[in-house]
């Protein structure tokens, strides 16, 4: 069970394509795709977010000595 928020939407997009393959139902596959690229999307921006304020820190920390 995926505890981050973006995490979700994701899981559930395969969810979506692992029923979709079983139902044989191509436009349940390609909507379970989508919500999972949606969600690795999501993941990667927050990865982005962490990084710049992290990096935000450290000019900061520098320009206070």
């Amino acid at each position: 069970i995926p505890t981050n928020s973006a995490t979700a939407p994701e899981a559930a997009g395969k969810l979506k394509q692992g029923l979709g393959k079983v139902v044989g139902s191509n436009k349940m596959r390609a909507k379970g795709a989508a919500q999972e690229l949606k969600g690795r999307a999501q993941v990667g921006t927050g990865n982005v977010k962490d990084a710049a304020m992290a990096g935000a820190k450290t000019v900061a920390k520098s320009l206070n000595k």
